[in-house]
């Protein structure tokens, strides 16, 4: 989509923090931990297709982690004193979008924590992982959207799969969710990250899953990529939709991260927590 249907919201007042939602970027159901991060921040909210603007105008192409990124690191240039630089926290699709903001676009970047950011490359068994993309999209074609969503909801949580059941929610092709199944999840899911460049940046970044994902493949993928990059890892409430879940708590264990980030604490974000 042009530039012209990306959106923004800025709240708050504080050092800036953007956030990169995930799916096809809407910020819906964002507004009360974005409400309670804004009594410490000043809270940017990226709308990267404009999605909460209304009904799109015309069609979508498939999308791209560069392109997101890059669109960020312009919005938080155009938004930033020469001198300031931004917090950045990104979830699911957003996660693998705040990752290669920070490996190419870092210089404007405090600190970065990425929560469950699905880069299924970086797996052993990335092959299977990207058969059960095909399989999502392949579903989605025969049988629609609603079973295409059961399906990849099944690989998130390491379920067995014999079919979606008799009666599924379709899904609106021109919906948020509509679009992250038929343009957003295969380019994102299969993007690799920089994980040299991220290691000579792990300082500044924090991989986080939420504590109900145990055992799940966010879950292990994000753990790995806190290994291979160096960075800090950390546990929220909740599971792979917290940030919605328990916002408030959420809130203020990302609120905690960065406060220490910006201390120096290093270790601070690695550890458990319980809802």
């Amino acid at each position: 989509m042009p530039d012209r249907r990306s959106h923004h919201d800025v709240r708050g007042s504080g050092p800036v923090l953007l956030i990169l939602p995930g799916g096809a970027g809407h910020p819906m159901g964002l507004e009360g931990a974005t409400a309670r991060l804004a009594e410490r921040f000043t809270v940017v909210t990226s709308d990267p297709l404009g999605l909460s603007l209304g009904p799109l105008d015309g069609p979508v192409g498939e999308q791209r982690v560069e392109a997101w990124s890059d669109g960020a690191h312009r919005l938080l240039d155009s938004l930033l004193p020469d001198d300031e630089s931004a917090y950045v926290f990104g979830s699911s699709s957003g996660g693998i979008v705040a990752l290669d903001l920070l490996a190419r676009h870092p210089r404007r970047l405090r600190h970065v924590v990425a929560h469950e950011p699905p880069s299924l490359a970086v797996l052993p068994d990335a092959a299977r992982q990207r058969a059960m993309i095909d399989e999502v999209d392949e579903i989605g074609r025969a049988r629609g959207l609603g079973a295409a969503m059961a399906r990849l909801q099944a690989g998130l949580v390491g379920g067995t799969w014999d079919g979606p059941p008799a009666s599924v929610p379709e899904v609106d092709p021109d919906t948020p969710m509509g679009v992250f199944l038929t343009h957003v999840l295969r380019p994102f899911t299969t993007h690799t990250p920089d994980l040299p460049a991220l290691k000579s940046l792990s300082a500044r970044l924090t991989l986080g899953a939420g504590h109900d994902s145990r055992g799940q493949l966010p879950y292990r993928t994000t753990a790995l990529l806190a290994d291979l990059s160096g960075g800090d890892f950390a546990e929220f409430p909740g599971g792979h939709l917290g940030v919605i879940e328990h916002p408030v708590t959420f809130a203020d264990r990302l609120t905690a991260l960065f406060t220490g980030a910006a201390e120096g604490t290093r270790g601070l974000s690695v550890g458990r927590i319980s809802d």
